[in-house]
Formats: C-alpha cells, sequence, structure tokens
C-alpha cells in the first residue's frame, strides 16, 4: 500500500486546480510574456533539464457533435519540455508548435509556482497575460459580427 507521500494529488484539489489555470494561461504566453512573469516574481532561468524541449507529433481526436464516436482529425505537432530547479521542484510543459525555447520558459515557470512565495507575482502576471487574450477574443468578436448576415424567408414555398 502506498504511503500518503506516494498518493498523487487528487485534480480537485485547490493547488492542483490552481495550478492547471496557471499552466493554461501559461499555454497562451509568448515567450516575452513567459520571461516577463519570470522576473515579476524574481525567479531565475537556471534549470535543469529533465527532458530537454523536444518536437513531436500528437493524433488530435475529434467527435461529431461532442458526442458522436470518435474519429482521428489529423496530427499536430507539440514541444514538450521537464525542468528541475535547484530547489527540488520539477516543471513541466507542453505547447502546440515548435517553439522549444517557449516550452522550456513555461516549464520553468512552472516549477516556480510550486514554491509558495513565487506563486502570487507569477499568477498575476499570468492573469495580465489571460486580460489580453480575451480582449484580443472580444476584438475579434466584434470584426465578426460587424460582416454577420442575417437570412431569413419570406415564404417557404409550401403551396
Amino acid at each position: 500500500m502506498p504511503s500518503a507521500s506516494q498518493t498523487p494529488p487528487d485534480p480537485g484539489t485547490p493547488d492542483v486546480s490552481a495550478r492547471q489555470i496557471a499552466m493554461a494561461r501559461a499555454g497562451m504566453a509568448t515567450c516575452d510574456e513567459l520571461r516577463e512573469a519570470l522576473a515579476r516574481a524574481g525567479a531565475g532561468l537556471a534549470a535543469e533539464n529533465l527532458r530537454p524541449p523536444e518536437t513531436g507529433l500528437v493524433m488530435v481526436r475529434g467527435r461529431i457533435g461532442g458526442d458522436g464516436r470518435p474519429f482521428n482529425a489529423g496530427e499536430a505537432t507539440v514541444t514538450r519540455a521537464a525542468v528541475r530547479l535547484p530547489g527540488g521542484e520539477t516543471g513541466f510543459a507542453y505547447h502546440l508548435g515548435r517553439d522549444r525555447a517557449r516550452a522550456r520558459l513555461a516549464a520553468i515557470l512552472d516549477a516556480h509556482w510550486q514554491r509558495p512565495e513565487a506563486r502570487p507575482a507569477i499568477e498575476a502576471a499570468l492573469a495580465a497575460i489571460a486580460e489580453r487574450r480575451a480582449a484580443a477574443a472580444a476584438r475579434a468578436a466584434r470584426k465578426v459580427a460587424a460582416t454577420r448576415v442575417n437570412f431569413f424567408t419570406l415564404a417557404r414555398g409550401e403551396d
């Protein structure tokens, strides 16, 4: 029987949920934004590569209507990295695309996020990234809405 220290954390716990949110936001960030978030937290970039950034393919699966039978939609390029800080914290990151520097920075950010003293500054920087993304999505939605055409029928063709 595994001891309590070997049991993986429950995904419903606040720390795991907060880490998932932080990493989702880091996934949307550019390299410069990740560097800025680390600088705001006073976190260094020194980290040992457990798994150097590497690029590969993953199969993307889909479902028609969200609940149909799964099918292979195609492949996507993904870059992953795993690092360990001098203090022992381990960080992981996966990103769509081929940007190895971005994946490594996100892994370093994940490792520093696990340090309680760095967490508030990192989360504040990541919240700013999320706000930037939301504003960009709102601008895009406004552009699309401006060209929207509503079709309607005066007569259905029934006699």
